[in-house]
Protein backbone atom coordinates (compact mmCIF):
# COMPACT_ATOMS: atom_id res chain seq x y z
CA UNK A 1 0.00 0.00 0.00
CA UNK A 2 2.75 2.40 1.01
CA UNK A 3 4.73 1.53 -2.16
CA UNK A 4 1.67 2.29 -4.31
CA UNK A 5 1.19 5.63 -2.55
CA UNK A 6 4.83 6.60 -3.15
CA UNK A 7 4.62 5.68 -6.82
CA UNK A 8 1.44 7.75 -7.20
CA UNK A 9 3.07 10.76 -5.50
CA UNK A 10 6.13 10.49 -7.74
CA UNK A 11 3.93 10.35 -10.83
CA UNK A 12 2.06 13.49 -9.79
CA UNK A 13 5.33 15.32 -9.13
CA UNK A 14 6.66 14.42 -12.59
CA UNK A 15 3.42 15.55 -14.24
CA UNK A 16 3.51 18.83 -12.31
CA UNK A 17 7.10 19.47 -13.35
CA UNK A 18 6.29 18.80 -16.99
CA UNK A 19 3.42 21.31 -16.89
CA UNK A 20 5.74 23.99 -15.52
CA UNK A 21 8.60 23.16 -17.90
CA UNK A 22 9.72 26.49 -19.41
CA UNK A 23 11.13 24.65 -22.40
CA UNK A 24 7.58 24.02 -23.55
CA UNK A 25 5.99 27.45 -24.20
CA UNK A 26 2.31 27.86 -23.56
CA UNK A 27 0.05 27.82 -26.59
CA UNK A 28 -0.56 31.43 -27.58
CA UNK A 29 -4.07 32.78 -27.20
CA UNK A 30 -5.97 33.28 -30.43
CA UNK A 31 -5.69 36.91 -31.50
CA UNK A 32 -8.96 38.78 -31.72
CA UNK A 33 -9.87 39.83 -35.23
CA UNK A 34 -9.57 43.58 -35.78
CA UNK A 35 -12.45 45.35 -37.46
CA UNK A 36 -11.99 48.31 -39.73
CA UNK A 37 -13.71 51.54 -38.68
CA UNK A 38 -15.63 51.20 -41.95
CA UNK A 39 -16.80 47.67 -41.17
CA UNK A 40 -20.53 48.19 -40.61
CA UNK A 41 -21.53 44.57 -41.07
CA UNK A 42 -23.95 43.27 -43.67
CA UNK A 43 -27.55 43.86 -44.62
CA UNK A 44 -30.24 41.99 -46.52
CA UNK A 45 -30.80 43.41 -49.99
CA UNK A 46 -33.66 42.25 -52.21
CA UNK A 47 -34.53 42.89 -55.85
CA UNK A 48 -37.35 41.88 -58.19
CA UNK A 49 -36.45 40.18 -61.45
CA UNK A 50 -38.99 38.63 -63.77
CA UNK A 51 -41.66 38.69 -61.09
CA UNK A 52 -39.43 36.89 -58.62
CA UNK A 53 -37.85 38.42 -55.54
CA UNK A 54 -34.27 37.42 -54.80
CA UNK A 55 -32.40 38.44 -51.68
CA UNK A 56 -28.76 38.37 -50.64
CA UNK A 57 -26.55 39.76 -47.92
CA UNK A 58 -24.22 42.60 -48.90
CA UNK A 59 -21.72 44.73 -47.00
CA UNK A 60 -23.26 47.94 -45.66
CA UNK A 61 -20.04 49.77 -46.60
CA UNK A 62 -18.34 48.97 -49.91
CA UNK A 63 -15.28 51.04 -50.82
CA UNK A 64 -12.26 50.96 -53.12
CA UNK A 65 -9.48 53.15 -54.50
CA UNK A 66 -10.53 54.86 -57.72
CA UNK A 67 -8.95 53.38 -60.84
CA UNK A 68 -6.45 55.69 -62.51
CA UNK A 69 -8.35 55.36 -65.78
CA UNK A 70 -11.44 56.94 -64.19
CA UNK A 71 -9.67 60.12 -63.06
CA UNK A 72 -9.73 63.41 -64.91
CA UNK A 73 -6.70 63.96 -67.17
CA UNK A 74 -7.24 67.57 -68.29
CA UNK A 75 -7.06 70.57 -65.92
CA UNK A 76 -10.22 71.78 -64.25
CA UNK A 77 -11.79 74.97 -65.56
CA UNK A 78 -12.09 77.82 -63.11
CA UNK A 79 -15.68 77.94 -61.82
CA UNK A 80 -17.87 81.02 -62.02
CA UNK A 81 -17.64 81.33 -58.24
CA UNK A 82 -21.42 81.44 -57.90
CA UNK A 83 -22.81 79.40 -54.99
CA UNK A 84 -26.37 78.85 -53.84
CA UNK A 85 -26.37 76.74 -50.70
CA UNK A 86 -28.79 75.98 -47.90
CA UNK A 87 -27.73 74.29 -44.65
CA UNK A 88 -30.56 71.85 -43.94
CA UNK A 89 -29.98 71.53 -40.19
CA UNK A 90 -29.76 75.29 -39.72
CA UNK A 91 -32.41 76.53 -42.12
CA UNK A 92 -29.95 79.17 -43.36
CA UNK A 93 -28.66 79.81 -46.86
CA UNK A 94 -26.05 81.71 -48.84
CA UNK A 95 -26.30 82.97 -52.39
CA UNK A 96 -23.34 84.85 -53.79
CA UNK A 97 -19.87 84.62 -55.29
CA UNK A 98 -16.73 83.30 -53.61
CA UNK A 99 -14.49 85.55 -55.76
CA UNK A 100 -13.86 89.27 -55.76
CA UNK A 101 -14.00 91.14 -59.10
CA UNK A 102 -10.19 90.83 -59.34
CA UNK A 103 -10.45 87.01 -59.17
CA UNK A 104 -9.10 86.57 -55.64
CA UNK A 105 -11.12 84.85 -52.93
CA UNK A 106 -13.69 87.00 -51.17
CA UNK A 107 -12.93 86.35 -47.49
CA UNK A 108 -16.27 87.78 -46.38
CA UNK A 109 -18.14 85.33 -48.62
CA UNK A 110 -15.97 82.42 -47.45
CA UNK A 111 -16.64 83.37 -43.82
CA UNK A 112 -20.40 83.26 -44.45
CA UNK A 113 -20.06 79.81 -45.98
CA UNK A 114 -17.85 78.68 -43.07
CA UNK A 115 -20.69 79.70 -40.77
CA UNK A 116 -23.15 77.51 -42.69
CA UNK A 117 -20.60 74.68 -42.41
CA UNK A 118 -20.50 75.00 -38.60
CA UNK A 119 -20.97 72.06 -36.26
CA UNK A 120 -24.67 71.85 -35.46
CA UNK A 121 -24.03 70.42 -31.98
CA UNK A 122 -21.39 72.77 -30.60
CA UNK A 123 -21.76 75.76 -32.92
CA UNK A 124 -18.00 75.66 -33.60
CA UNK A 125 -16.88 77.21 -36.89
CA UNK A 126 -13.75 76.24 -38.83
CA UNK A 127 -12.19 77.53 -42.04
CA UNK A 128 -13.22 75.16 -44.81
CA UNK A 129 -10.76 74.49 -47.63
CA UNK A 130 -11.37 77.09 -50.32
CA UNK A 131 -10.82 74.41 -52.99
CA UNK A 132 -13.89 72.60 -51.68
CA UNK A 133 -15.93 75.76 -52.21
CA UNK A 134 -14.60 75.92 -55.77
CA UNK A 135 -15.87 72.37 -56.35
CA UNK A 136 -19.18 73.43 -54.83
CA UNK A 137 -19.30 76.30 -57.34
CA UNK A 138 -18.59 73.87 -60.20
CA UNK A 139 -21.53 71.78 -59.02
CA UNK A 140 -23.70 74.91 -58.91
CA UNK A 141 -22.53 75.79 -62.44
CA UNK A 142 -23.41 72.31 -63.70
CA UNK A 143 -26.87 72.38 -62.12
CA UNK A 144 -27.50 76.08 -62.73
CA UNK A 145 -30.51 77.56 -60.99
CA UNK A 146 -30.70 74.65 -58.53
CA UNK A 147 -29.98 75.17 -54.84
CA UNK A 148 -27.52 72.75 -53.23
CA UNK A 149 -28.61 71.46 -49.82
CA UNK A 150 -25.85 70.86 -47.28
CA UNK A 151 -26.65 67.81 -45.16
CA UNK A 152 -23.45 67.95 -43.11
CA UNK A 153 -20.29 70.06 -43.11
CA UNK A 154 -17.82 70.48 -40.25
CA UNK A 155 -18.31 67.99 -37.41
CA UNK A 156 -16.39 68.89 -34.25
CA UNK A 157 -17.31 65.61 -32.52
CA UNK A 158 -16.27 63.41 -35.45
CA UNK A 159 -13.26 61.07 -35.25
CA UNK A 160 -10.02 62.79 -36.27
CA UNK A 161 -9.62 60.54 -39.33
CA UNK A 162 -12.80 62.02 -40.80
CA UNK A 163 -12.59 64.80 -43.38
CA UNK A 164 -15.65 66.34 -41.73
CA UNK A 165 -13.51 66.79 -38.60
CA UNK A 166 -10.87 68.61 -40.66
CA UNK A 167 -13.44 70.85 -42.39
CA UNK A 168 -12.61 69.48 -45.83
CA UNK A 169 -15.81 67.55 -46.60
CA UNK A 170 -19.43 68.08 -47.53
CA UNK A 171 -22.52 65.89 -47.67
CA UNK A 172 -24.89 67.37 -50.24
CA UNK A 173 -27.98 66.79 -52.37
CA UNK A 174 -30.05 68.76 -54.86
CA UNK A 175 -33.82 68.61 -55.02
CA UNK A 176 -35.13 66.81 -58.12
CA UNK A 177 -31.60 65.70 -59.10
CA UNK A 178 -30.82 62.02 -58.56
CA UNK A 179 -27.90 61.31 -56.26
CA UNK A 180 -26.49 59.03 -58.97
CA UNK A 181 -26.33 61.95 -61.42
CA UNK A 182 -24.77 64.15 -58.75
CA UNK A 183 -22.29 61.41 -57.82
CA UNK A 184 -21.30 60.84 -61.46
CA UNK A 185 -20.65 64.54 -62.00
CA UNK A 186 -18.60 64.83 -58.80
CA UNK A 187 -16.31 62.09 -60.11
CA UNK A 188 -15.44 64.26 -63.14
CA UNK A 189 -13.84 66.78 -60.74
CA UNK A 190 -11.22 64.34 -59.42
CA UNK A 191 -7.76 65.03 -60.88
CA UNK A 192 -6.03 62.51 -58.61
CA UNK A 193 -3.21 62.50 -56.07
CA UNK A 194 -0.52 63.28 -58.67
CA UNK A 195 -2.10 66.69 -59.19
CA UNK A 196 -2.73 67.23 -55.46
CA UNK A 197 -6.46 67.06 -55.97
CA UNK A 198 -7.49 63.54 -54.95
CA UNK A 199 -11.10 63.33 -53.81
CA UNK A 200 -13.10 60.94 -51.68
CA UNK A 201 -16.58 60.56 -53.14
CA UNK A 202 -19.28 58.44 -51.55
CA UNK A 203 -22.92 57.76 -52.32
CA UNK A 204 -25.55 57.08 -49.63
CA UNK A 205 -28.61 55.53 -51.32
CA UNK A 206 -30.72 55.23 -48.15
CA UNK A 207 -29.94 58.69 -46.80
CA UNK A 208 -30.08 60.20 -50.31
CA UNK A 209 -26.94 62.33 -50.42
CA UNK A 210 -23.38 62.21 -51.71
CA UNK A 211 -20.16 62.95 -49.85
CA UNK A 212 -17.24 64.87 -51.39
CA UNK A 213 -13.94 65.51 -49.61
CA UNK A 214 -10.28 66.32 -50.18
CA UNK A 215 -7.99 63.40 -49.37
CA UNK A 216 -4.98 63.92 -47.11
CA UNK A 217 -1.70 64.63 -49.00
CA UNK A 218 -0.41 61.46 -50.64
CA UNK A 219 -3.68 59.54 -50.27
CA UNK A 220 -5.30 58.15 -53.43
CA UNK A 221 -8.76 58.95 -54.70
CA UNK A 222 -11.42 56.81 -53.07
CA UNK A 223 -14.99 55.77 -53.87
CA UNK A 224 -17.63 54.08 -51.75
CA UNK A 225 -21.27 53.19 -51.32
CA UNK A 226 -22.71 53.32 -47.81
CA UNK A 227 -26.18 51.90 -47.24
CA UNK A 228 -26.36 53.28 -43.71
CA UNK A 229 -26.87 56.83 -42.46
CA UNK A 230 -25.11 58.88 -39.78
CA UNK A 231 -25.02 56.86 -36.57
CA UNK A 232 -24.97 59.83 -34.21
CA UNK A 233 -22.29 58.35 -31.95
CA UNK A 234 -20.17 60.80 -29.97
CA UNK A 235 -16.61 61.26 -31.19
CA UNK A 236 -13.53 62.58 -29.43
CA UNK A 237 -13.25 66.38 -29.77
CA UNK A 238 -10.28 68.19 -31.23
CA UNK A 239 -9.19 71.38 -32.98
CA UNK A 240 -8.46 72.31 -36.57
CA UNK A 241 -7.72 75.63 -38.29
CA UNK A 242 -9.40 78.65 -36.64
CA UNK A 243 -12.36 80.24 -38.38
CA UNK A 244 -11.90 83.07 -40.85
CA UNK A 245 -12.86 86.55 -39.75
CA UNK A 246 -15.14 88.46 -42.12
CA UNK A 247 -13.58 91.58 -43.61
CA UNK A 248 -15.39 94.72 -44.68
Amino acid sequence: MRRSALLLAAGLAIASGAAADPAKPAKPAKAAARRSINDKGTMRQCSDRGGKTSCRRVAVFQGHNAAQSTLRTDPLDRPSGEVWLRAENLGEEFQGNIYKPDGSFDDAALAKLDDLWRDTRSGDVRAVRAELYEHLSRICDRFAGQRVDLVSGFRFHERDSSRHYHASAMDIRIKDISIRELYDFAQTLDVGVANEGALGIGIYPNSQFIHVDFRAPGEPSYRWTDWSGHDGRKKSPGRTQPARKPVS
